[in-house]
């Protein structure tokens, strides 16, 4: 393994012209002329774009296919950084965005990529009927216990106790346990992750991409500036060391059972892995029964039977 005095002598030389580093598989993910990002040092998110860029890679789905839609917040951000067609929505209305474009264009693979506060919040709503409908939709929700972007208000998924601004006495309210929240309303793929586990982020999220239905992805991730701070955590590393000894990985688990905590145990692992028909399979049988020949059925899978 180099030193960090090998590997600054080795970006040196490169910056001169001397040494041509290899390049970044992840880089041609990225608008590069958005650079630098807005994410502050520490914060989460940058490491699960990473792994989504991966697991985009091992995929070998034809990226021309691919859209991102996100809704308002820190995490909402990441569809102005990659580069595919994206699209970055009013504040909660991610899912119903791409449900639009998922029904309109039933051959792309739409990747909802947003946070806690846009999805569980505001967005709830949208969260819950697309995942009772089946809409082929990847959910991914980054988790940082906050709203971020707007001050460190008190979230759907803020912890008991948990100070934040907006309860500087410690929260007392009950958070959502999103696992089970998903699982309840139908999702057939449901994972939790914490920034820490990177690779396995980048499995379950080509799981996810090529899994046919509602699948959902709840990835914790550090906000050392705002919760962190306020709640004297430490920084984006102490975060992640918290990860690192608090998580136990079980797959399978009972999502009644993954609750989260102030500081507590944290149940990691793929939770949910089922089949049932999406929403475009059941309009399209249902049309056909009433319609029948006349219905020409949507989407490339539809076979009249």
């Amino acid at each position: 393994m180099s030193t960090p005095a090998e590997i600054a002598n080795l970006l040196s030389e490169s910056m001169e012209g001397g040494v041509e580093l290899p390049p970044n598989p992840v880089e041609e993910f990225l608008r590069s002329d958005r650079m630098p990002h807005i994410w502050c040092p520490g914060c989460g998110i940058g490491t699960t774009v990473n792994c989504f860029a991966r697991a985009l890679l091992q995929s070998k789905l034809d990226l021309n296919k691919v859209a991102v839609v996100s809704g308002i917040g820190c995490s909402g951000r990441v569809a102005g950084y990659v580069k595919l067609d994206s699209f970055h929505t009013t504040h909660g209305r991610a899912i119903p965005f791409a449900t639009g474009l998922k029904l309109a264009n039933p051959d792309l693979t739409v990747v909802v990529y947003s946070g806690d506060g846009d999805l569980a919040a505001i967005g709830g709503n949208h969260f819950i009927h697309a995942a009772r409908r089946n809409v082929d939709l990847k959910v991914i929700l980054l988790n940082n216990f906050i709203y971020g972007m707007t001050g460190g208000q008190v979230g759907p998924t803020t912890p008991g106790t948990a100070m934040t601004t907006t309860t500087p006495y410690g929260c007392f309210e009950e958070p959502f346990n999103l696992p089970h929240l998903a699982e309840a309303c139908g999702a057939v793929y449901v994972a939790r992750w914490t920034a820490f586990h990177v690779r396995q982020i980048a499995h379950s999220m080509g799981e996810a991409l090529r899994k046919k239905g509602f699948t959902f992805i709840e990835i914790l991730s550090p906000c050392p500036t705002l919760y962190s701070r306020r709640n004297r955590l430490g920084d984006g590393l102490d975060m992640m060391q918290y990860y690192r000894e608090s998580s136990e990985i079980r797959h399978g688990a009972n999502t009644k059972d993954v609750a989260i905590t102030y500081q507590g145990p944290i149940v990691v692992g793929k939770f949910v892995d089922i089949e049932r028909p999406t929403f475009l399979e059941n309009m399209n049988r249902q049309v056909a029964r009433t319609l029948d020949t006349q219905y020409v059925g949507v989407g490339e899978d539809y076979v009249r039977s």
